[in-house]
């Protein structure tokens, strides 16, 4: 029921609007016909922020109106009656400036109008609502403190990240060089582990074991014994027979 009669109330605003157009005077509007509409908005709109909700608007002016005007409670708290006004009437516009008192603190509402027709008549249309709440020199002042000393906070904690950044590029060299002389050195003992397999295999392939050979032995342990002036070859064991490279036979 009450919004219904908030709604009433509405139209009943914009009707008012619509008969001020139609006095034909010197200004399109007069500076008691902005203030009386002024204050007819004032009155609707709170009694919607009261309800806090604007479900039955349609206008979109009047919508944003009512937002504000509920962003705008916060500040000053609830609205208890208009203080004083300030009139400025152009061609095709007027803004009124009214001063609101609240349970927090005063405020200052400013209604923009704009000259619209309607056919051959026209009439005054609600443009915009705008709530500005009065805030004192000090809290002015540390407001515009705080943000000071959060934008330098932010400026600083930056630049502390950006020196921390900087500095640990000292680390990188060390880190490469670290890395890379670990991989030299796997490189190294994977060439020494692969020298040292061929080695063996080499050697491997090239001992022959002779044991069971007896002639080969028997020949060869005479030749040395020979060699020696030895009459037999008892003191002489042949455990193993190495090829010799020919060239060096070759050269002798």
């Amino acid at each position: 029921m009450k919004k219904i009669l908030l709604v009433l109330g509405m139209i009943t605003c914009i009707l008012s609007l619509t008969a001020c157009g139609s006095e034909k005077e010197a200004l399109w509007i007069t500076e008691e016909e902005a203030i009386q509409i002024a204050d007819n908005c004032i009155v609707n709109i709170s009694n919607f922020a009261m309800l806090q909700g604007n479900d039955d608007l349609v206008d979109e002016v009047e919508i944003a109106a009512v937002d504000s005007w509920i962003a705008a409670q916060e500040d000053i708290g609830s609205y208890q009656n208009i203080i004083g006004h300030e009139v400025e009437i152009k061609d095709d516009s007027a803004i009124v400036t009214v001063e609101i008192s609240a349970t927090l603190r005063n405020a200052e509402v400013e209604i923009s109008l704009e000259r619209a027709h309607y056919g051959r008549q026209e009439y005054p249309a609600l443009q915009s609502v705008t709530v500005n709440p009065d805030h004192s020199f000090g809290e002015l002042m540390s407001q515009a403190f705080l943000n000071t000393i959060i934008g330098m906070g932010t400026v600083f904690c930056v630049l502390i990240l950006i020196s921390i950044i900087i500095s640990a590029f000292v680390f990188i060299p060390k880190i490469q060089a670290s890395l890379s002389g670990k991989k030299k050195k796997e490189v190294q003992t994977e060439v020494a582990e692969k020298k040292t397999v061929e080695t063996s295999a080499a050697l491997t392939v090239t001992e022959e074991d002779v044991s069971d050979d007896l002639e080969l032995v028997a020949v060869i342990a005479a030749a040395i014994a020979a060699s020696e002036g030895a009459a037999s070859t008892d003191g002489f064991v042949v455990r193993s027979i190495r090829r010799v490279n020919k060239n060096k036979w070759q050269r002798a």
